[in-house]
């Protein structure tokens, strides 16, 4: 396959213009590549110049059915021609019917609180596990949220601080008490050490994304129910990245069997538009009563629109079945690059989550591998300086499947000629 440069060293007037303003005008806490991306279709993005790109990170798992998808826009412009906002004084349909889709689609599931975003979805848990606790006549002493090294939870100062990550933390301080840090994710023996009186919930991600794409093992999510249970806690489970199909499952923790009492989900459920859920099981149902949380555009009936139909899309039978077979699709290639040019040394994660960890002597270099991506027509992303992440849109195609690795490989064939290790 012939390559046409992506790089943008020579970048047209337009693209400079604003590529400048936005380096102005943007609080920098944000490093975007210098490109300006116009329009989307599939699995394929272009930018100002026309150049194409496979996108293999879907936004970071949010384009769950892809870019500019017909069914998902209709159902956007058919509400925006009726209504776009009123509050939560009033009852509107689209988030009735949304939450009732989200109670059917997990069995577990009694109530749902909608928000905006995963992180609110996540402050919105801790509250009511705090809350649950208070209601069962728990002192503040006793109303611990146990996190796990290598999680992500978001970024406000109460669910950064569940994040068990420093880095994320740092600058940040004081952080909120009340969180308990487990130092290994997947260990038994770690996380029995930590669960006792005190603790009010464990929250977990099934599939750690921002650390590694690290799965949890068979039988760990078994394990944290128990524990839970022995003590009056609640399971709470973040699937903000991994639910919504990605693993090939509509919710990540059923491959486990297990009835969480809480499940945090956002990116994919709003198919590109911001949306986040905290569904709610038997146990705390009740919890948050009136006055106890809101959201000013929580249940936005747009966003619940597009969202309801994302969510029937995502449980289509075509979807069922693209996601394991692109799923090895994409774990062979991986496989078959690393046997020419060993690089990795782990490919892991489920179904459309895959995480590839540099080997050692390419250990920080997940981010120039993501730019040579680009530079090849393919993007690529990271989790943390070591693992290249691949999330592509649970739609995509055999064929561009192929192309974006193809597109890969390209890169790293570059990555490896500048990098051989001495």
């Amino acid at each position: 396959m012939s390559y046409t440069s992506h790089n943008t060293e020579n970048p047209t007037e337009k693209t400079a213009r604003l590529v400048a303003k936005g380096q102005q005008y943007y609080v920098p806490n944000y490093r975007p590549r210098e490109m300006i991306l116009d329009r989307g279709e599939g699995a394929r993005v272009f930018d100002l110049e026309g150049k194409d790109y496979i996108d293999l990170g879907s936004g970071i798992a949010v384009c769950g059915l892809g870019h500019h998808q017909q069914q998902l826009k209709q159902a956007a412009v058919d509400q925006l021609d009726k209504l776009w906002h009123t509050s939560n004084i009033f009852y509107t349909e689209p988030p009735i019917l949304l939450a009732e889709a989200l109670v059917r689609a997990a069995p577990f599931a009694e109530r749902v609180y909608l928000c905006n975003s995963g992180a609110e979805a996540n402050e919105a848990a801790i509250k009511l596990c705090r809350k649950y606790a208070a209601d069962q006549g728990r002192s503040p002493e006793q109303r611990n949220i146990i996190t796990f090294k290598g999680s992500f939870h978001g970024r406000t100062l109460a669910t950064v601080t569940a994040t068990a990550q420093p880095k994320y933390q740092e600058g940040f301080e004081p952080l909120p008490g009340g969180f308990v840090y487990c130092d290994q994710f997947n260990d038994e023996a770690a996380i029995r050490a930590l669960v006792d009186e005190n603790t009010c919930a464990i929250l977990v991600e099934p599939v750690q994304g921002e650390g590694g794409v690290v799965p949890a093992k068979p039988g760990f999510l078994k394990l944290l129910r128990e524990l839970c249970d022995e003590v009056g806690a609640l399971l709470v489970v973040d699937e903000i990245q991994c639910g919504m199909m990605r693993t090939g499952d509509m919710f990540a923790h059923m491959i486990d069997g297990i009835a969480p009492d809480v499940m945090t989900l956002a990116k994919a459920l709003g198919g590109g538009l911001p949306i986040g859920a905290m569904l709610v099981g038997p146990k705390a149902a009740e919890t948050l009563q009136f006055g106890s949380h809101g959201s000013t555009f929580g249940g936005n009936p747009v966003m619940a629109a597009v969202a309801l139909k994302s969510v029937e899309l995502l449980q289509d039978e075509k979807i069922a079945k693209n996601v394991p077979m692109r799923a090895e699709q994409l774990r062979e290639a991986l496989i078959a690059i690393n046997d020419k040019y060993q690089c990795f040394s782990d490919i892991r994660g489920r179904g459309l989550m895959i995480g590839a960890e540099l080997s050692e002597a390419y250990q920080t270099k997940a981010g120039d591998i993501s730019e040579l991506a680009r530079q090849a027509g393919v993007l690529v992303l990271v989790a943390g300086p070591n693992v290249c992440r691949f999330l592509p849109p649970l739609s995509i195609t055999e064929a561009e499947m192929s192309e974006g690795l193809q597109r890969f490989e390209h890169a790293l064939q570059q990555f490896i000629a500048a990098n051989k290790p001495e």
